[in-house]
């Protein structure tokens, strides 16, 4: 049993993927394979600076206080049904 399982995992490393299979093939309408691999996504280039700021401290400042009532009407209904049970 446990040689089965090693040959298992030893075959299982060496496997293809079902995409690779020439008796499978691909779907007609699949887009062609690249020829090359693709090469990593640019994770260290960021974006270029803003001309502008993304929100304005008056519509950050709305946003929290609407944040605010939401968050005290939360906390008054969990207190009222805490104290119906």
């Amino acid at each position: 049993m446990g040689v089965l399982f090693v040959s298992a995992l030893a075959l299982g490393g060496c496997s293809t993927s079902v995409a690779d299979l020439p008796s499978l093939g691909t779907p007609s309408d699949a887009p062609p394979r690249p020829k090359e691999a693709g090469s990593y996504l640019p994770v260290h280039d960021l974006p270029p600076d803003r001309d502008e700021q993304a929100m304005k401290p008056a519509e950050q400042q709305k946003i929290q206080a609407e944040l605010k009532a939401a968050r005290d009407r939360q906390a008054t209904t969990a207190a009222q049904n805490g104290a119906a049970k």
